[in-house]
């Protein structure tokens, strides 16, 4: 069966009709199985702070002959440690570039930090310090000679639970997702350092990402996402117009088929939702590996082949000369990279690309320390706010100057080595690794300075207070001594590139937990997790007083987490999903996609849920989560009260259906940032201890679902404070994509206006309608 069979055959499939709001395909979905062909590849316009950029752009490849054209468009192999590299064009002064994983911080080299992972840095809820933290983590890349960071992360979006990347993205939430990843490619870019934003686009699982031969000698395509229109534009589109409004230079795409064509060739997705929608200015690079024809990936988008191409190279210039491709297409590819150099100004002082690393790591090379003292606050601050409280029994936390306290659990512990392996387990078990953990694995595991452990820094505090410290981080079965005020036993679940989860939880895990609980009636469970890690077969003990869902922190793992125990730091986190009961909860989207019938040779990924995924698919089918998206505690209390909403009157725009015409910037139409609305509300600190709190808005729009994160904000108050917090809503915020006028149609309502703690726990709520 030939590929274009199975697009004819998914269209038909898709007309069963239905509602795209309740998770069912309707025929509306002009796109769903088969993606329509949209060329030319459009010309780069230098729009917004691209002009300057492309002004030079022009002019230095207007001097370049077209075999120089053609090395920028692909990767070779290098000696320098990168992940990818373009050579240099020494006659004209460039001296090429380096590109290197990971989005989390520098991997494979020395003197750079650890930083917490996307997950991490989403559970913070907080804009401020998404943007440092890639202030500080551009700058170690930019030192040691790195010009693109292979990142962020915001496909996966987390659509399907056992995902083996969900860590690297933020949220399972396109509006948090998009709030993270501006401010990270912003604060990035800010240092010098080109990102490449990825995976574009419904790269939402690993099994069947690349195409393999199989038992029988066949070959098996990559796994086809098929979404229709609305579901793309409401979820999995959303968090990169976010990025490429906040500039970012590149783009990658994903290793699987979209609509049944690749991602590298998929002149919908690349030309039209990207170049053309979005008004993408940067350029297009494959991820590694992930081309698979030459001139049908150019004319369809793709611009950069990594981290080197088969296809390309003469194919090129013959192509122009036959026709096939045209000359423009070239010098467009040429542009878009070399005005990236440009926007981030990599033209006038930037190290020699890729002077700090090394293919060897322990082979000689040259020293260069790309870590600042200026940095420890940000590493710290993320690690802190990362953690969330979802249970606090009676006070148990925080600590007061314990005597005695017992430490359990295979994560407390350091590394033997440096070296972070892909998997590693714990008796056995592949769902664990057996050290604390402070990254997933793969390309986005980063390199840390140091890694501070859970046990050394409860043995550091313990030297402070005089407390007795007793620990094994090896049984299963340990033995207590019943006089100690607290154990603490700390668990993790682990997840990396190139495989999906086995499960979300673990019996050796859940066993040591039930053990030590059993027996010591304060029980202190710490769980670091790459993804979502079920927690119901022992939260509910009796002596279990206190859970920290602690995420992946990074280096400062240790100190973060003890600052916490001890009420150094009053717990700010918020999960950015959803803890279900039950496996089962999740429904078709806890199991990635296999090949299978007619399909054995082209698995397929049918989005037919639509947007209801995470908390959305929850509230639509009424299922009642263990701890819902946004869920966090905190050692003090928080009151919401006074809750108003206000049609803007300096919105540059009117109410009108659509959005004004306006010539396109990157993200799109600028007027679907035009603030409509304002809410607001009252919060106050009802405790005793000053704290963070992230209040929530969200939305039930109509002809959508019940209920969308579309605001949030952090903010610190002293104990008995109050503040008055404002949420400014879009136009693009109140409204759903029409796929039959392919713009963005703002709703009438009325709508559903709702404040508060979680998605959850709303005690403000309100109605309007334009």
């Amino acid at each position: 069966m030939v590929a274009g069979t199975v697009s004819a055959l998914l269209l038909g499939l898709s007309l069963a009709g239905g509602s795209l709001a309740t998770g069912n395909i309707t025929e509306d979905s002009y796109f769903y199985g088969e993606s329509p062909p949209v060329y030319p590849s459009p010309q780069g316009t230098g729009a917004g702070e691209w002009a300057g950029a492309y002004a030079k752009a022009k002019a230095f490849v207007a001097q370049l002959t077209d075999d120089e054209k053609v090395n920028l468009t692909a990767g070779t192999w290098s000696q320098n440690g990168c992940s990818g590299t373009i050579t240099a064009i020494s006659r004209l002064g460039f001296p090429g570039l380096c590109v290197n994983d990971a989005e989390n911080g520098l991997r494979g080299t020395d003197y750079v930090n650890g930083w917490a992972s996307g997950v991490h840095t989403a559970a913070t809820w907080n804009r401020s310090l998404a943007h440092g933290r890639g202030v500080h983590m551009g700058r170690e890349f930019y030192t040691k000679g790195v010009n693109v960071i292979l990142g962020p992360v915001v496909g996966p979006l987390g659509r399907m639970v056992r995902d083996g990347r969900n860590w690297e993205g933020f949220a399972a939430d396109p509006y948090l997702t998009g709030q993270m990843v501006y401010e990270t490619v912003d604060g990035l870019q800010s240092s010098g350092v080109a990102t490449s934003l990825k995976h574009m686009i419904g790269y939402e699982q690993e099994t069947n990402r690349s195409p393999e031969t199989n038992s029988e000698g066949q070959e098996v395509q990559s796994v086809s996402s098929n979404i229709d229109d609305e579901t793309m534009h409401m979820l999995y589109l959303w968090p990169f117009a976010d990025a490429v409004r906040a500039g970012t230079a590149s783009v990658m795409c994903s290793y699987n088929r979209i609509n049944n064509s690749y991602a590298s060739q998929n002149s919908k997705v690349l030309n039209g939702l990207l170049k053309t929608e979005l008004g993408f200015q940067g350029y297009v690079m494959t991820d590694w590996g992930a081309q698979h024809t030459g001139i049908a990936s150019a004319n369809a988008g793709l611009d950069m082949a990594m981290p080197q191409s088969s296809f390309w190279g003469k194919n090129l210039t013959t192509a122009i000369a036959n026709g096939s491709m045209e000359a423009s297409r070239l010098d467009d590819m040429a542009i878009r990279i070399m005005a990236t150099w440009y926007l981030v100004g990599q033209d006038e002082g930037f190290p020699t690309p890729g002077i700090g690393m090394a293919e060897d790591l322990y082979a000689p090379h040259q020293r260069v320390i790309a870590t600042k003292p200026d940095e420890k606050s940000t590493l710290l601050a993320a690690a802190i706010e990362g953690q969330v409280l979802v249970k606090n029994v009676n006070n148990a936390l925080p600590l007061k100057s314990p005597h005695m306290l017992s430490i359990f659990g295979y994560d407390a512990r350091t590394p033997e080595t440096m070296d972070i392996p892909s998997e590693s387990t714990a008796a056995d078990n592949p769902l664990i690794i057996n050290r604390t953990l402070t990254v997933g694995g793969g390309s986005g595991t980063n390199s840390p300075a140091y890694i501070d452990s859970p046990l050394s820094a409860i043995q550091r505090q313990a030297y402070e207070d005089g407390t007795s410290v007793l620990w094994d981080t090896v049984s299963k079965s340990p033995e207590i001594d019943p006089t100690s005020d607290a154990c603490l036993v700390f668990i993790n679940a682990y997840a990396g590139e190139g495989y999906d989860r086995r499960g979300l939880y673990d019996d050796y895990s859940d066993e040591l937990v039930a053990n030590v609980a059993d027996q010591c009636a304060n029980t202190i469970v710490v769980v670091h997790n790459a993804g979502i890690r079920l927690v119901d077969p022992w939260i509910d003990h009796e002596n279990v007083t206190a859970v920290i869902i602690a995420h992946l922190p990074g280096q400062d793992s240790g100190r973060a987490l003890v600052d916490v125990l001890y009420g150094r730091a009053n717990p700010s986190g918020k999960l950015p999903y959803t803890i279900a009961h039950n496996e089962t909860d999740y429904g078709n989207l806890l199991n990635p996609a296999l090949p299978e019938g007619i399909f054995w040779l082209f698995p397929q990924a049918n989005f037919t849920e639509g947007q209801l995924i995470d908390y959305r698919a929850f509230d639509a089918y009424n299922i009642t989560p263990r701890f819902e998206f946004g869920y966090g505690l905190s050692y003090t209390t928080f009151d919401y009260s006074s809750l108003t909403i206000k049609q803007s009157s300096s919105s540059n725009s009117s109410t009108s259906s659509y959005p004004p015409a306006a010539t396109t910037e990157p993200g799109g139409n600028p007027h679907l940032w035009d603030e409509l609305l304002t809410v607001s509300a009252v919060v106050s600190n009802t405790g005793d201890v000053g704290g963070a709190e992230v209040a929530q808005l969200y939305l039930g729009i109509p002809n959508a679902p019940v209920r969308q994160l579309r605001g949030f904000e952090k903010f610190y108050l002293a104990a008995g404070e109050s503040v008055e917090i404002d949420f400014h809503v879009t136009r693009r915020d109140l409204s759903i994509w029409d796929v039959y006028a392919q713009d963005w149609l703002l709703q009438e309502g009325p709508f559903v206006v709702s404040v508060g703690r979680s998605s959850r726990d709303l005690p403000l709520q309100g109605t309007f309608t334009f």
